[in-house]
């Protein structure tokens, strides 16, 4: 359980933004701090939970801890994910008035949001990377274009959009098979 409350209160801490940037901290204690899964099953949990409503790094703390140490772990993670941010917000609602203000505050979070889009591209380098050897440079892009008219042209909401492609990957192996023997026979 201690390594479990270290990730998740590092990620509590450390995350900024909301929940989609807070995935590469979570990535980080996950796969590359505890060894707890591979790219590839992260990647995997990462879509089911983005698929799911609710509050993405939640589902994440509550996975991990469930994962490592059941429904007790599940509840923990939860707990020690969230804790420094509740608290924080506390603390800051009650001068919320004085550091709307400050030029200080504002430098500070100008200053963060360079580093919070450097992790996010990092993350989507390491998918694209995945996606490029998995599904080759025709099908990646095919699908990049795919997703970006589903999510900006047509403005379905992101949900649906990674429950069509969760789906299409369930079946994408068999396809290829097919299509194998199609062309050898």
């Amino acid at each position: 359980m201690k390594e479990l409350s270290l990730a998740m209160l590092r990620a509590g801490i450390f995350g900024f933004g909301g929940g989609p940037s807070v995935m590469p901290l979570f990535r980080h204690e996950a796969v590359k701090n505890y060894h707890w899964m591979d790219d590839d099953e992260f990647s995997e949990i990462l879509a089911i939970a983005n698929a799911l409503p609710g509050p993405i790094a939640t589902k994440m703390a509550g996975y991990l801890g469930y994962r490592l140490h059941g429904v007790t772990g599940a509840i923990w993670g939860i707990i020690c994910h969230i804790f420094p941010s509740s608290i924080l917000m506390i603390a800051l609602l009650s001068i919320v008035g004085w550091l709307s203000g400050s030029k200080v505050v504002l430098g500070m979070i100008a200053a963060v949001m360079p580093v919070v889009v450097v992790m996010l591209l990092e993350m989507a380098l390491q998918f694209t990377k995945k996606s490029l050897q998995g599904l080759g440079i025709a099908a990646s892009l095919l699908f990049f274009a795919l997703a970006l008219i589903l999510l900006e042209v047509l403005h379905i909401h992101s949900g649906v959009a990674v429950l069509l492609f969760l789906a299409y990957g369930a079946v994408h192996f068999k396809l290829l098979a097919r299509l194998k023997r199609g062309s050898s026979s």
